[in-house]
């Protein structure tokens, strides 16, 4: 069978998109690992689906590199909003996505027809250690001390529907990655496996971070990884609360804003290609 996608990506963070209101999808777990291939397949962080939802305007399902399927995805939620909007399926500026990690309310900013960025209210962010899942003593995790492949470092974590582990250093472009990562994603004090984001502070408005994802490994950018940094931040004192942060990612610059309510995200969603591929 054959399947018309969409190619698009937020900060780089590029994912292969299937329309799924009106047809299923066969086997995303296993079709997502070859697809994502950037030699075999179209290429990307993995794919995600547009299904059809009774609680929002649309719901998305996420699928990693791995087939292993993601709860909720940042850049992902803003390239769906710009799809829906841009494909004529809905028409309003204001929508809501179901995801596995809740409904997500998105504000579509629009130019001659098409959308350029996105305003995202992620939630909460979740610091209770047993419901992030992390196995860390404490009401919060923050600054605490975690001992990675001999070296302890202290580290702060917070989910954004997905897990995250935040840990400051000098230079996330001196951070060995490809080595660091995985020890810290199979650490046994995350029971579900985590995304981990290896942040400096350059001054109290701006980050810059690096991350390795769950299931794909490093990536341009992460959306609920540049939330889960700011909170980081805040929490240890290196930005204010309630005010726009910019977080400087490998693929591009996402504006994120603590609040006591809820996380804003502001950042870019853009087509790469379309095309259509035989499953």
């Amino acid at each position: 069978m054959k399947r018309r996608f969409t190619k698009m990506h937020g900060c780089g963070n590029d994912y292969v998109y299937f329309d799924c209101m009106e047809q299923k999808f066969p086997e995303p777990e296993k079709n997502a690992v070859w697809i994502s291939d950037r030699h075999r397949g179209v290429g990307g962080d993995g794919i995600i689906l547009i299904c059809p939802s009774e609680v929002a305007d649309a719901k998305m399902r996420i699928f990693n590199i791995d087939g292993s399927e993601g709860r909720m995805c940042g850049n992902g939620i803003r390239c769906v909003g710009k799809f829906l909007y841009d494909k004529g399926i809905v028409h309003k500026t204001e929508l809501a996505v179901e995801t596995l990690s809740g409904v997500k309310r998105l504000s579509l900013q629009v130019e001659d027809g098409a959308v350029t960025s996105v305003t995202v209210d992620m939630g909460p962010a979740e610091l209770v250690p047993e419901k992030i899942p992390v196995h860390l003593p404490g009401e919060r995790a923050v600054g605490a001390p975690l001992e990675v492949d001999g070296e302890t470092y202290a580290v702060t974590c917070v989910s954004m529907g997905n897990p995250h582990c935040v840990v400051f250093c000098g230079d996330p472009d001196a951070v060995e990655l490809e080595k660091l990562g995985p020890r810290f994603e199979y650490h046994p004090a995350f029971p579900e496996r985590v995304n981990t984001e290896f942040v400096s502070v350059e001054d109290s408005h701006t980050l810059h971070m690096r991350v390795w994802e769950r299931g794909s490994g490093e990536t341009m950018a992460c959306g609920t990884g540049a939330c889960a940094s700011v909170v980081a931040a805040v929490l240890n004192g290196h930005c204010p609360k309630d005010k726009d942060v910019t977080v400087r990612l490998r693929g591009g610059d996402l504006s994120i804003r603590y609040t006591d309510r809820t996380v804003w995200m502001t950042g870019e969603a853009k087509i790469a290609f379309e095309g259509e591929i035989e499953l």
